[in-house]
């Protein structure tokens, strides 16, 4: 399917999404990122003026930011400013000693917060960010930015999302920004998951279609592991039936 079907695909499926749910809009949180500037500009294809993207610092780096507005002024969306440095102290401060990713956990968590305020306030659906490859092997906060009402990149691999943001002309320096979560300095998510996106989604499609792609056969068990562990992450919890 070409890049235009596409998008003309979601951003009809977000109006639609939007209207079943009885809503005016969406709200989203602009990281700088490739993942939500797609979906900001998917939005306001779709909603319009009825669309609010905030801006949540949590001791980012500079350039988060200044991506972040520079999507928001080119869209001329409305959008908001909520730095979340002072509170994210304030959990530390009276929360006992912790490892590194339950402290980092605590950054996206805090914009959920934020993002279902706005959301409740304004009668908007909160439009979260993730893409397909990282929902699979579990590359998201559970009640963090995995938290949202819609996922308009739910269901697209990040090599797809790429180019949909050729398509859409997102500025090259953002698409070609080293993907991060902001989640401590130097944080990368390739990193983090220990494989590139280029090598998972080879290695996605290879499992889903085992006749025609290849992949890297290597990471293929870790690939799975990483899916098999995060199984709970794409589950609804559990409940006990007496």
């Amino acid at each position: 399917m070409a890049e235009s079907q596409l998008i003309e695909r979601i951003v009809r499926w977000i109006k639609l999404k939007v209207k079943e749910a009885g809503a005016k809009g969406g709200v989203i949180g602009l990281s700088g990122g490739i993942d939500s500037s797609v979906v900001a500009y998917l939005a306001q294809k779709a909603l319009g003026s009825e669309i609010l993207g905030l801006i949540m610092p949590c001791y980012n780096c500079p350039q988060d930011e200044e991506y972040a507005l520079l999507i928001a002024k080119r869209l001329k969306i409305k959008f908001q400013r909520v730095c979340l440095d002072s509170i994210y102290d304030s959990f530390c401060r009276i929360l006992p000693s912790g490892h590194k990713i339950p402290l980092a956990n605590l950054k996206p968590r805090l914009r959920m917060i934020t993002l279902y305020y706005f959301a409740n306030n304004l009668n908007y659906l909160v439009l979260g960010t993730g893409n397909k490859s990282e929902i699979m092997v579990g590359y998201f906060t559970k009640y963090g930015d995995g938290a949202a009402d819609l996922l308009p990149l739910g269901g697209l691999l990040k090599s797809e999302v790429r180019k949909l943001a050729e398509e859409l002309r997102i500025p090259p320096a953002i698409i070609k920004r080293i993907p991060s979560a902001g989640l401590w300095e130097g944080q990368t998510d390739e990193r983090e998951m220990g494989i590139s996106y280029e090598r998972l989604d080879q290695n996605l499609l290879a499992l889903k279609d085992k006749e025609k792609i290849t992949g890297y056969p290597e990471d293929r068990q870790k690939v799975q592991t990483l899916m098999e562990k995060s199984k709970h992450k794409r589950s609804l919890i559990p409940v006990f039936i007496p």
